[in-house]
């Protein structure tokens, strides 16, 4: 239905940062929230972020204060810059528009000890 691809992982140290970023159909994007998951090995997929076509934002407890969300709707873009890095953090991140179905190919943060 629409087209997503997600940069910007990587290996970093704990305490490190990374910025991700979601590019998508510009139409579809500016009607739309639009939600960062991550996915870790045997984990189900969890939401973990998400901003409104208002910019209203909405964070999972254990990223608050570590992770912002942000949309730029002139680039179509969603950025999830990441602070403080902890391994438990490490997952497969992925970005949705949440009023459609389809996925991008995710980005892969990996957070050393």
């Amino acid at each position: 239905q629409v087209q997503l691809v997600e940069s910007g992982g990587g290996l970093v140290q704990a305490g490190g940062s990374l910025r991700l970023s979601c590019a998508a159909s510009r139409t579809l994007f500016s009607i739309s929230a639009v939600g960062w998951y991550r996915q870790a090995p045997g984990e189900q997929r969890e939401l973990v972020a998400a901003v409104t076509t208002g910019g209203y934002t909405n964070y999972l407890d254990s990223v608050k204060g570590r992770f912002t969300i942000s949309r730029d709707n002139a680039k179509s873009t969603v950025y999830l810059q990441m602070n403080s890095l902890k391994p438990e953090d490490t997952a497969v991140y992925y970005c949705k528009l949440l009023a459609f179905r389809s996925w991008g190919q995710g980005t892969q943060v990996t957070v050393s000890s």
